[in-house]
């Protein structure tokens, strides 16, 4: 460590922390690689639902990999710079700063960068379209995303197809479709993206108490007066921040399943009542779902209720 203590904490700080943040990011991905292979071409072949090719594979990974860098490192570098000039209320313009930026992104997101990994087919009329996600598995889905014009509902393929071969029959779209109009009615997004910026305050709020508490930046090997900006900023997100992370990811857990009752019930209302039933049977037994697990790890681990759970919560109510 006896590099560090000739360097001045700020000097260079920008550049050095981009090459450390994108060796951390290469040395993550090539250790990750194996078992995405594996789940991929072990695991999900295995069962019947790969149809990625060695070439698609590697393929995807590039882009991935490119695009993170391409988001991660200037938003990496508008942090330091952030911090280093913003003064006392630094975490403030931090959070409008990194604020505005998810914004865009998930504004340009549908129009720009999912079409980069799929291909995505508008159907006449709609902001509904239809993505192509045969090409890399026999999963069947719906899900609804974007912000202001960028809106959409988007159909899996494979939930289109013939249902004696798997998918759904056409009463049956029409009621998964209602259920993602549920989503847009009861502004599910708008919802997530407000808790988004609340909590992502909160965080910035508590680094610009503990970013100059140097046993944080000792405890993970920095000598006396060096103290990185980006790495107090995920130690104290990873690490001191655990308990309540944990916390928070069970309450969005619990939200999640909310919004997903409030999406079936909006379509009940629209009289698909029973075909979304049937659509719910025939997505698990697409996806080889398992209908039935102890409430206590669903309520932690399931964004999405589990299917007898959702059937029971679509039948009528009694007076």
């Amino acid at each position: 460590m006896e590099i560090f203590e000739s360097i001045n904490p700020w000097e260079g700080e920008v550049s050095i922390s981009s090459i450390w943040i994108f060796l951390l990011m290469t040395m993550t991905t090539i250790i990750n690689l194996p078992l995405a292979v594996y789940y991929t071409f072990v695991l999900e072949e295995k069962y019947g639902f790969n149809k990625q090719t060695a070439r698609f594979f590697i393929v995807d990974k590039i882009k991935a990999f490119v695009l993170n860098q391409v988001i991660v490192l200037p938003m990496s570098a508008l942090t330091i710079v952030i911090v280093k000039y913003g003064g006392d209320l630094f975490f403030v313009w931090l959070w409008m700063v990194i604020g505005i930026f998810m914004l865009i992104l998930l504004t340009i997101y549908p129009s720009y960068i999912a079409p980069l990994f799929d291909k995505y087919t508008p159907l006449p009329e709609a902001q509904l379209y239809v993505v192509e996600g045969s090409k890399r598995s026999a999963h069947s889905n719906a899900y609804f995303y974007g912000l202001f014009k960028s809106k959409r509902i988007v159909l899996f393929d494979t939930l289109l197809k013939n249902p004696d071969s798997g998918g759904c029959k056409n009463d049956e779209i029409l009621a998964v479709l209602s259920h993602e109009l549920g989503h847009w009615s009861h502004g599910h997004i708008i919802k997530n993206l407000i808790i988004m910026q609340v909590n992502l305050f909160f965080i910035f709020a508590a680094f610009s108490f503990l970013f100059k508490f140097s046993p944080l930046y000792q405890a993970v090997g920095f000598p006396v007066g060096v103290e990185p900006v980006l790495v107090g900023l995920m130690v104290v997100m990873q690490y001191v921040m655990m308990p309540y992370n944990a916390l928070l990811s069970f309450i969005l857990t619990c939200l999640s399943r909310k919004f997903e009752f409030q999406a079936d019930e909006f379509a009940m209302k629209l009289g698909r009542a029973e075909p979304l039933k049937r659509a719910l049977i025939q997505l698990n037994k697409d996806n080889l779902g398992f209908p039935i697990y102890d409430t206590l790890y669903s309520m932690w681990h399931h964004s999405h209720p589990p299917l007898l759970e959702r059937i029971a919560a679509l039948k009528p109510k009694k007076d």
